[in-house]
């Protein structure tokens, strides 16, 4: 075996035959055929007998099947890559050439032939030489995938058998060098167990199929694209595999799903990260809705060189907006964000602004030339431990800042001003949190004073106030700046341990992208006032997770150490207060969140209270005054837990 196996190495390492060379041998199979259907139809004697005369009638033949051959292109392929297509060739090259033969034999005079004499040998020699013919294109291929390898080939299954896995397992097959060899198939539909599909063995995905692979040798499961969502669901599976050091590839999360029809090859998977693993649905928007308010318009973006605005800015490009005005306090990541609109946006008109929106001079000026149609306001300080530390700066940047915005939103006209707000900002156990809550107040507030006294807020030009005003609230963003992913990796690169503060915290986790696109669509529906809450799926354990990543990198003798909770944080985060509500929208995936509303008067004057406040940096009399606009302010592993 071992002897045929490196014949077939060797024979398939060299170039492939040359057209005249497959040719012959087709010629060879029509001869050979020729003299079986006479030895059938008449006999060996005569056979012996008329030899030539029938090797001559026989070569006579090849004129047609060669213009035949000539017209379907039969001996352009390669034996080793031929296919259902190729053997159709053949088999109509075949009876054309035949037809062709026997109409011509009917004007010859003498009709010498003795293979067309009779219809019935005819007959017989075009299926024993077309069957011949396939049949070595067939072995060849077979011989080819079977046998093979190139020395590093590695055994896979494919989880999937419907379109995807079927093309995977095609581009697997036909690629040279072969890097990858097919194994077995894993099908979530019942029907399919205990199949055979392209000559494999299909699985149940709930047999233990990391024993099975490991009893077939094979390292890699290849998840079809069309199973994606599926299979990330498994999560017995998927810890199973991992434990048995079995790797994963799927589609990157950051793709875009695979559409089913264009060509898929498996160099669009890759080893999985710990994101591509993590349960979530599908989230679909109304793209065309957001593309038809924010085309040809003029858009701001603050926050913009942060994980999420940098992806608004992205997402806002693609539906080419007459002028985008990007501000940013980092410069650096500012200068990034400016390549890339040079880069893959040249015909928009974009501005890249390195300022503080703290700067009330400076942001005005911005506002007063360039005078956006659509705000995102995506700028703020956002880690927990730094805001618990540092309240005034909270208060400043996230409370003043945001107010800034708004007021200008509002004398500029601005159409719409969406806020990005935080879970955290729900029964807030901390200074970051509450100073989102303090921003939703002010902006909802201030939407509710528009609408029923907006002669108090008159516009630049002298005309009514228009701008509506939307809050979107969501939880952790996959890979975003800081966040415990990116930590964790840097942990295991170092060799561990990977800190987790508690065995039982859990998070909500969603990808930037998917969040941005839902910021998008509730800022297009909405019309004033609203808070958005997204569903942000299954919670996932951070214990649960550290170990995962621990195992998918391989690395050996990397430990888990609880760090105990950090100042204001919580076991679990919270999307809706306990006494608020939620009304459904047109999209399953955003809900409304009814909470208590207030004045706005008193909105505006508790946010300069706490401002003046925050200008005499201490902690805990700036800390007291956000805990009395927000009552529901009850501060956890913190130092101002006194003050509740």
């Amino acid at each position: 075996m071992k002897i045929l196996s490196r014949f077939i190495n060797w024979y398939f390492s060299r170039n492939a035959l040359p057209y005249w060379c497959i040719l012959l041998i087709d010629y060879a199979f029509i001869i050979f055929s020729g003299f079986v259907a006479y030895y059938l139809f008449n006999g060996g004697s005569l056979l012996i007998s008329n030899f030539w005369f029938v090797l001559r009638d026989i070569c006579i033949l090849l004129i047609p099947y060669t213009i035949a051959f000539r017209l379907f292109h039969t001996y352009s392929g390669i034996f080793r890559y031929s296919s259902f297509v190729d053997l159709g060739r053949i088999t109509f090259a075949m009876i054309l050439g035949s037809a062709a033969a026997y109409i011509a034999y009917m004007f010859v005079p003498g009709k010498m032939n003795v293979i067309l004499k009779h219809p019935t040998l005819l007959i017989l020699q075009l299926l024993f030489a077309t069957t011949c013919m396939c049949a070595a294109r067939v072995v060849v291929k077979m011989m080819y995938d079977l046998f093979r390898n190139d020395g590093m080939t590695k055994r896979i299954f494919i989880f999937g058998t419907q379109n995807g896995g079927i093309s995977l397992a095609k581009s697997i097959r036909n690629e040279t060098p072969q890097r990858y060899t097919i194994k077995g198939f894993v099908s979530p539909d019942p029907n399919m167990k205990g199949k055979y599909l392209m000559g494999m063995p299909v699985w149940g995905e709930g047999e233990d199929i990391a024993e099975i692979m490991q009893g077939k040798r094979a390292t890699i499961l290849m998840v079809s694209p069309i199973q994606t969502t599926h299979f990330r669901e498994q999560e017995d599976l998927i810890n199973n595999l991992i434990t048995a050091g079995i790797k994963i590839m799927m589609m990157p999360f950051s793709e875009e799903e695979w559409d089913g029809k264009s060509e898929l090859r498996y160099s669009q998977l890759h080893e999985v990260d710990i994101e591509d693993l993590l349960p979530r649905d599908k989230i679909e928007v109304d793209m065309m809705a957001i593309g038809r308010q924010l085309n040809a318009n003029s858009v701001l973006i603050t926050g913009a060189a942060g994980s999420i605005g940098s992806e608004m800015v992205r997402q806002v490009a693609h539906f080419e907006p007459k002028e985008m005005v990007l501000i940013d306090q980092a410069e650096t990541p500012m200068h990034d964000i400016r390549r890339m609109m040079e880069s893959k946006y040249p015909n928009i008109s974009c501005h890249t602004i390195v300022a503080s929106i703290t700067n009330q001079t400076f942001m005005e000026d911005i506002f007063s030339h360039f005078r956006p149609d659509y705000v995102f306001h995506a700028a703020a300080y956002k880690h927990v431990p730094m805001m618990e530390d540092n309240p005034a700066m909270a208060v400043q940047n996230n409370v003043y800042g945001t107010r800034i915005i708004a007021d200008l939103a509002v004398k500029y006209g601005t159409k719409k001003f969406v806020m990005i707000s935080t879970d955290k900002a729900v029964n807030p156990t901390n200074v970051m949190g509450c100073s989102k809550r303090i921003c939703e107040i002010y902006c909802q507030a201030l939407n509710k004073a528009i609408e029923t006294t907006p002669e108090a807020f008159p516009q630049a030009n002298g005309s009514k106030p228009c701008t509506q005003f939307v809050t979107t609230r969501f939880g952790n963003v996959l890979g975003s700046n800081g966040s415990v992913i990116p930590i964790f990796k840097e942990q295991i690169a170092k060799g561990g341990p990977v800190t987790v503060t508690h065995p039982d915290i859990i998070r909500y986790f969603m990808l930037i992208p998917e969040a941005c696109k839902l910021v998008l669509e509730a800022g297009t529906m909405g019309k004033g006032g609203e808070i958005f809450v997204f569903d942000m799926g299954k919670p996932v354990r951070i214990a649960n997770l550290a170990q995962r990543m621990i195992t998918l990198s391989g690395a050996q003798g990397v430990e888990i150490k609880f760090t105990g909770l950090r100042d204001g944080e919580k076991l679990y985060e919270e999307v809706l207060n306990d006494a608020e509500h939620t009304l459904p929208t047109v999209h399953p995936k955003i809900m409304v969140a009814k909470v208590r509303e207030y004045d706005y008067e008193l909105a505006r004057k508790n946010e300069e209270r706490l401002l003046e406040a925050s200008y005499t940096y201490d902690d805990m009399a700036i800390v007291k005054i956000m805990k009395e606009i927000v009552p529901e302010f009850k501060s956890r592993q913190s130092k101002y837990e006194a003050l509740d």
